[in-house]
């Protein structure tokens, strides 16, 4: 008999955690109707988002960057597969806390920069404002924490039943005599969402890859620039800034490569939560390789590659290879994994219908007087 047990997230923990990703979802949103609304094309936010310098109509500052439509994406996807009885209980809970890693992450650096004394030139209640999203969407991370953690119970099905038992469906049992469960040979059955093997060798290893080209920028940088530059880049100041609710670039980087790593490392290891968490991941990746070879061809720094010295050659090279690396990981990562298994016909056995048939392994012997009408 199998032994293998999942944790089942309880349908309230589910619809807790579905309804704090739509209100991440509608905090990044507003920002990002905000940007249109001050925009003087509404093409400018695109092309902002892309790196240009586009100012805004008015005197203000940008809010948003390219990771956030990015996030308000996510937050929406993982909001579907949170209620869906279809999607285990190990996927949905990865894709929750994948959703709360990225956030707190990417909006962390905010609670101190947005209350910086180099932001004097805004206006106070815009940055009061954003201080309090990011606020905001800290707290609601650290919620979708304690959803996941507080809102799983052990699983009180194995085997065959277990599929049944995460959609809160009853196992089939039976005391009426004849009736017996088979008895399933071979190896164990794999834990419900758990990556196949091919799919999570590519994944890891691509992202893998990725996030230690991401990184390996990030100790370069650390070890070319002055040790102050690097911290402004790091820890925000105004010779960095850009918008609002964007980290500074090398936080962002390092945050990207941390979670890149880690997701590998999950993935590699076929854990159900890995697929949630390699996805978020390359798709974070894939956003921030591409702003960086569009802005690269937006400059014509493609159109002379050759004549560009050596480390702006491997800066250019590693960004398309950090987005094709994402884009293959996220294909990747999106295939199913294992199924739920379901409780079948051939799960059950009965015998004493026809005369002669013969009694199934593990059966009890038939009675000596036969009931009526057996």
């Amino acid at each position: 008999m199998s032994t293998v047990r999942d944790g089942v997230l309880t349908r309230g923990a589910r619809g807790f955690g579905a309804l704090v990703c739509l209100l991440l979802a509608l905090l990044t949103a507003g920002w990002i109707i905000r940007d249109l609304t001050i925009a003087q094309h509404a093409a400018d936010v695109w092309w902002t988002w892309l790196g240009e310098t586009r100012r805004p109509r008015e005197f203000t500052a940008w809010a948003t960057s390219a990771l956030d439509p990015l996030l308000v994406l996510g937050a929406l996807v993982v909001a579907v597969a949170a209620v869906r009885g279809a999607v285990p209980s190990s996927v949905a809970a990865g894709a929750l806390l994948s959703l709360a890693a990225a956030t707190a992450l990417l909006r962390a650096p905010l609670v101190w920069m947005l209350g910086a004394g180099w932001l004097q030139g805004l206006d106070s209640g815009l940055t009061a404002r954003a201080r309090l999203t990011a606020i905001a969407q800290l707290a609601l991370a650290v919620a979708l924490v304690v959803v996941v953690a507080a809102g799983r119970r052990p699983g009180n099905r194995a085997g065959r039943h277990t599929g049944r038992a995460a959609r809160g469906l009853p196992a089939v049992a039976s005391s009426a005599y004849g009736v017996v469960h088979a008895v399933p040979y071979g190896p164990e059955p794999e834990r419900p969402g758990r990556p196949y093997k091919g799919a999570a060798v590519t994944a890891g290893v691509l992202l893998g890859a990725a996030g230690l080209a991401v990184a390996g920028w990030e100790i370069h940088w650390q070890q070319q620039l002055d040790g102050d530059v690097y911290r402004k880049g790091l820890l925000g100041d105004a010779s960095v800034f850009r918008a609002l609710l964007q980290p500074p670039v090398h936080w962002q980087a390092a945050a990207l490569a941390l979670l890149a790593l880690v997701a590998a490392a999950a993935v590699l290891r076929r854990a159900p939560w890995g697929r949630p968490a390699a996805m978020t991941a390359a798709a974070l990746l894939l956003v921030h390789a591409a702003v960086a070879l569009v802005f690269a061809v937006r400059t014509g720094e493609f159109g002379h590659l050759g004549a560009l010295p050596l480390r702006a050659q491997l800066e250019a090279g590693s960004a398309a290879f950090v987005a094709v690396a994402g884009l293959a990981a996220l294909g990747a990562a999106a295939r199913p994994g294992v199924p739920d298994e379901v409780v079948d016909a051939d799960g059950v056995l009965a015998y004493g219908s026809a005369p002669g048939e013969a009694r199934p392994p593990h059966a009890p012997p038939p009675p000596s007087r036969l009931p009526p009408g057996w």
